[in-house]
C-alpha cells in the first residue's frame, strides 16, 4: 500500500525533556502546516460570547430538547447516494499521485458521493453558521458535523442530533477504544462517533530558544517576552493554567479559576503574550515570529520542520476528542452511518492516522499500522500508552450559567 505524503516520517525524532530515540514514549517534534489544520480561527470578544450564549440556552426551549425531536427529516439515503460532511481543515488524508485517500476509497467502495467541506474552523464559529437552521427545524445543507466533545454534548442535549442505528455501525461498538467509551454526555455512543482525539501542550522553536517545559516558563521567561501565543479555545489554555497552579481542570473552584485567569491577564498586560490564536500559530512558530506557544499535538506532529518541538508540560496536558454527529435535518443518515462504520475499520483508521497524526480511536489500527508505517506503531501521539494517558486531563463539565460566565471571563482577557 502506498504511503500518504504525511507518512514519510521514518527518520523523525520524538522529543520529550530531551531528544530521544524514536522508540521511546515521548511526543514527536516537527511542524509546519500547509494551512490551518484541525482547529482554526476562533471568533472572540462579544460575538464569540453571544454565540456561546445561544449554545447554552438552546436546550431550554427555542427548538431544543423534545421540541427538536419532531424535526427529524426523512432519510433519502435509499434513493440518493450522496453525503455532505463538515470537518476541520487538514484533518483527512488527500489523493496524491498514486496514493488513493480513504475518502476516495470509500466512494469507490460504497458508491456514495461525499461532498467534504473543511469549514469547521472553530466550534463556536461553526455553531453560528448552523444555529438558525437548527432552531427553525430547517436543513443546514450538511448530513454530518465533526465537533469537539463539549459542543457535541450541547447539541445532543438540545435534541438537535439524530440517534445512530446501531445495526448500521457495528464497527463503532466493536472497535472503539476503551478510553473513549462511556463518556458522560453519550455513555453508549448512541449519537456520536469519535473522529480523532488529541492533546494540548507546549510547542517551541528550538532554533530560537531553549526547552520550555512548564506553563509558568511560558508566561514569565524573559527570552520569550512578546514571542508567546495562547489558544483561543478556553478549555485548552485555561486547562493548562489550572494544572500549572496545582488545580484539577476536571474539578476546580471559582477561586482557582480566578487565580489562573489573573495569571494569564498579567502575562498579557506585561507583554509576554503576543496573541491568542487558532492554529495559525503553526506558521508563526515555523517562521520565527513566535518562539513558543500552547499547541495541539497533531498540528506539530504532522509537519516537516525539525526545529519545532511538542511536549507535555511537566504538570500535565489536556486531552479532547472530535466527534462525528448527524443533525436532525441531515437527509442522508444511513449514508453517514456507512461512513462511520467504514472509518472504524482498523485498516482504514490506520491509513488515516498515518496521515493526520492524531490519537486514533479505533482498536486494531495499531496492528494495521505495521503494514503502513512501522515507525508509527509506538508513537504515543497516535497510540498512547496507559502511562502516557496518565499525564492527560479533561475539562470539567459546565452548566449553562457557569459556561457562559467562564467564556465571558476568558473573552475579556483574550478579546
Amino acid at each position: 500500500m502506498p504511503l500518504s505524503p504525511h507518512s514519510k516520517k521514518s527518520d523523525r525524532v520524538l522529543p520529550g525533556a530531551k531528544e530521544v530515540d524514536v522508540s521511546e514514549v515521548t511526543p514527536p517534534e516537527e511542524v509546519k502546516k500547509k494551512g490551518i489544520s484541525r482547529r482554526g480561527l476562533m471568533i472572540g470578544g462579544a460575538a464569540g460570547v453571544a454565540g456561546l450564549g445561544a449554545v447554552y440556552l438552546m436546550g431550554r426551549g427555542g427548538g431544543g430538547g423534545d421540541a427538536a425531536a419532531g424535526c427529524v427529516t426523512t432519510d433519502l439515503s435509499d434513493t440518493e447516494a450522496v453525503l455532505n460532511m463538515s470537518n476541520w481543515p487538514e484533518y483527512i488524508d488527500e489523493d496524491d499521485g498514486d496514493y488513493v485517500s480513504t475518502l476516495t476509497a470509500f466512494g469507490e467502495e460504497s458508491g456514495i458521493d461525499v461532498t467534504y467541506t473543511p469549514d469547521v474552523n472553530d466550534n463556536v464559529e461553526f455553531f453560528a453558521k448552523v444555529r438558525n437552521q437548527l432552531g427553525a427545524c430547517q436543513p443546514t445543507g450538511r448530513d454530518m458535523f465533526v465537533l469537539t466533545d463539549w459542543m457535541a454534548a450541547r447539541m445532543i442535549e438540545a435534541g438537535w442530533i439524530q440517534q445512530l442505528d446501531k445495526a448500521n455501525v457495528p464497527n463503532l461498538d466493536k472497535n472503539l477504544i476503551s478510553s473513549l467509551q462511556g463518556v458522560g454526555w453519550d455513555p453508549n455512543r448512541d449519537y456520536s462517533a469519535p473522529w480523532q482525539s488529541g492533546f494540548t501542550g507546549i510547542a517551541y522553536n528550538k532554533s530560537l530558544v531553549g526547552e520550555v517545559t512548564t506553563m509558568d516558563e511560558l508566561l514569565t521567561r524573559s527570552d520569550l517576552k512578546g514571542k508567546v501565543t495562547m489558544l483561543t479555545e478556553m478549555r485548552d489554555t485555561m486547562g493548562l493554567l489550572l494544572l500549572a497552579d496545582g488545580a484539577d481542570p476536571a474539578n476546580f473552584t471559582d477561586d482557582q479559576w480566578g487565580n489562573a485567569l489573573d495569571k494569564i491577564s498579567k502575562a498579557r498586560a506585561d507583554g509576554q503574550i503576543r496573541a491568542f490564536t487558532g492554529n495559525e500559530y503553526i506558521n508563526d512558530l515555523a517562521n520565527g515570529n513566535i518562539a513558543a506557544c500552547v499547541a495541539w499535538s497533531g498540528d506539530v506532529a504532522a509537519a516537516e520542520d525539525e526545529n519545532l518541538v511538542f511536549l507535555p508540560p511537566e504538570e500535565g496536558m489536556m486531552i479532547w476528542s472530535d466527534n462525528m454527529i448527524v443533525p436532525v435535518q441531515g437527509q442522508h443518515k444511513a449514508n453517514a452511518e456507512k461512513l462511520i462504520d467504514y472509518y472504524y475499520r482498523p485498516d482504514v483508521a490506520a491509513k488515516l492516522a498515518a496521515y493526520v497524526w492524531y490519537v486514533c480511536p479505533v482498536e486494531g489500527a495499531q496492528a494495521e499500522m505495521e503494514k503502513i508505517d512501522p515507525s508509527l506503531v509506538d508513537n504515543p501521539l497516535i497510540f498512547p500508552t496507559a502511562e502516557y494517558l496518565a499525564q492527560t486531563h479533561g475539562f470539567m463539565a459546565l452548566d449553562e450559567a457557569k459556561a457562559s460566565q467562564y467564556e465571558k471571563d476568558y473573552a475579556d482577557v483574550t478579546g
